[in-house]
């Protein structure tokens, strides 16, 4: 990075800024955020050869720093996610009589390697009717196709599951796209009862396979396998078996003596030249002093929401209305994940068997992953996963207090507890389904509050459709059928169409012409050629699948277009 002193705007916020002079060279790629956008963008281009800078404003956790430590994690909220009294967001749900509201919302994570650091790590690629949804179904509300289909992503699939390292059987999912490599490990260890789910299953004519996990099954690229404590989601791996971009990616670009990941780094505006070109990034650390990145190539990888927030603040002469917005698209098309869930108890007899031997139920069911005509007014699905509830204390106590009409307390609630620890074990499910992108769900500059340097925050705009809840009920049924089958007790619906925040998509939508999309199909802004948006907000649809996967092959083949093109840059 170049030395240059930079003048805050604003001199008196509520920590205060400072400029400052700091020695560096400029640096071939600038990448800002470190999860699955970032991670295989900086990995990739470092092994050949640029020099690549990542910046992060959250901390660089180590593995000792993530423990199976409920009260932790309820007593420290903002350990992976920022403090909503520093770092909000503001929601608005469009259609209910509420004031806006702080929220974290739409924050995934804050720390290097993102939402990667503490996801569970469920793996499937796209169906290739993900991308092509207009061309199968028609219109509906602001579904459109993807610049480029499953065929141009297929091989970097592969490569985000051999670099990330995913267990799984490749085949088993009879619905999946072909498949040009087989999945780097097998599957996790399943349990016995695993054997019983797939029967009753195929009973019921459905088909289900193995979970892709990407979660090591054996030791891979140096990093050790699962130890099966079942404190995955929502919690850091402290053994480095979760193929995190912390652990699987990260490391190794820094281990070509061409990348550097800085770490507590937040970015607050994307800078330009007069030729329209972005030429870095001016980043705030935690002591308040203001850095300028110098950069051939910029990499924005925030998330979503994150990074439409920074493109707006990042106004110039030349983008008055926030950089590569000149269409007023940045921010539009939001969207988010939508989950319905179902759980019913089975005897612990019937889940171990005779012996207690460490294992899991990672089952999954793509039969549904479109529905039957007239199921509901649009016949998008979803995929099943079906898994042992995990067994955290302090929140499966508090779920069986509350359940029902009244709190459980005294004996009753000593008598439940002792059932569920030591004579059931609770099966779950839970169906991962397309938000649809609708163009009352955006992302915009809150006009009030700020964050703890004084910038603006992201005010989401949310609408749920009745598609969703519809969709979820029917995909609801599904799975309760399931878990009958299996031989689950009082198996019934835990939530059916609910917006969950754990991915987001949408805001800097990808397509082929510039009128109406914000990036081309290799996420390379159209109106910034040096400039690329690299996470979930090239999306033009979230599909019915977590994208964490499809995040990663995506920047995978980002990198390769950047590297093939970068005498243009």
């Amino acid at each position: 990075m170049s030395a240059e002193s930079v003048t805050c705007q604003r001199p008196v916020l509520r920590r205060r800024l400072q400029s400052c002079r700091n020695d560096a060279s400029e640096v071939d790629v600038a990448v800002i955020g470190s999860g699955a956008g970032g991670g295989p963008l900086a990995f990739w281009r470092s092994r050949a050869g640029l020099q690549v800078l990542v910046v992060d404003k959250g901390p660089d956790y180590h593995r000792g720093d993530y423990g199976h430590d409920e009260l932790f994690a309820a007593l420290n909220p903002s350990f992976l996610l920022p403090s909503v009294r520093r770092d909000p967001h503001v929601l608005v749900t469009v259609g209910q009589i509420t004031k806006a509201s702080r929220s974290n919302f739409g924050w995934i994570a804050s720390c290097v390697g993102g939402g990667t650091a503490h996801m569970g790590g469920a793996f499937y690629r796209l169906h290739p009717d993900d991308f092509r949804l207009r061309a199968r179904f028609g219109e509906f509300e602001e579904t459109v196709d993807w610049p480029y289909s499953y065929d141009d992503l297929e091989p970097y699939y592969g490569i985000a599951e051999r670099e990330i390292g995913v267990s799984g059987a490749g085949g088993t999912n009879p619905y999946e796209g072909p498949r040009s490599s087989e999945y780097p490990m097998p599957p996790l260890a399943n349990l016995a009862f695993a054997t019983r789910f797939d029967a009753a299953c195929r009973h019921l004519g459905l088909h289900p396979f193995p979970t892709p996990r990407a979660v090591n099954s054996i030791p891979y690229n140096g990093r050790p396998a699962c130890e099966y404590c079942a404190f995955c989601a929502g919690y850091g791996c402290h053994v480095g078996a979760r193929g995190s971009t912390q652990e699987a990616l990260l490391p190794r670009a820094v281990g070509t003596r061409r990348c550097e990941v800085r770490s507590g780094a937040m970015v607050r505006e994307v800078t330009v030249g007069a030729d329209r070109r972005a030429t870095g990034c001016l980043y705030v650390d935690d002591l308040g002093v203001i850095h300028r990145v110098r950069a051939r190539v910029v990499c924005v990888c925030c998330s979503a929401v994150e990074s439409a927030r920074l493109l707006l603040l990042s106004t110039s002469p030349a983008f008055p209305n926030g950089l590569a917005n000149g269409t007023g698209l940045v921010g539009r098309h939001l969207q988010f994940h939508i989950g319905s869930y179902g759980r019913g108890e089975c005897r612990s007899a019937d889940v171990f068997g005779l012996s207690r031997t460490r294992g899991l139920l990672l089952r999954s069911l793509a039969d549904f992953y479109f529905m039957p005509s007239g199921a509901t007014v649009y016949p998008k699905g979803g995929l099943h996963r079906f898994e042992l509830e995990a067994v955290h204390p302090i929140a499966v106590a508090q779920h069986i207090a509350l359940e029902g009409n009244a709190p459980v307390w005294g004996h009753a609630l000593k008598r439940r507890l002792w059932e569920h620890f030591h004579e059931s074990r609770t099966v779950r499910f839970e169906v991962f389904q397309d938000f649809v992108p609708n163009n009352r769900t955006f992302v915009e500059l809150d006009p009030e509050v700020t964050d703890q340097w004084g910038l603006p925050v992201a005010r989401i705009h949310l609408s749920d459709l009745d598609h969703h809840s519809a969709a979820g009920k029917w995909l609801t049924e599904r799975g309760l059928e399931v878990l009958e089958a299996v031989g689950a007790r009082d198996a019934a619906s835990a939530g059916i169409g609910v917006t969950t925040s754990v991915m987001a998509h949408g805001t800097c939508r990808g397509g082929t012409d510039p009128r109406t999309s914000v990036v081309n199909a290799f996420c390379q802004a159209q109106e910034v050629p040096n400039l690329f948006v690299v996470d979930g907000s090239f999306m033009p649809t979230s599909g019915g699948a977590p994208s964490t996967l499809t995040i990663l092959a995506n920047s995978f083949r980002t990198a390769d277009w950047i590297l093939a093109n970068r005498r243009s840059f």
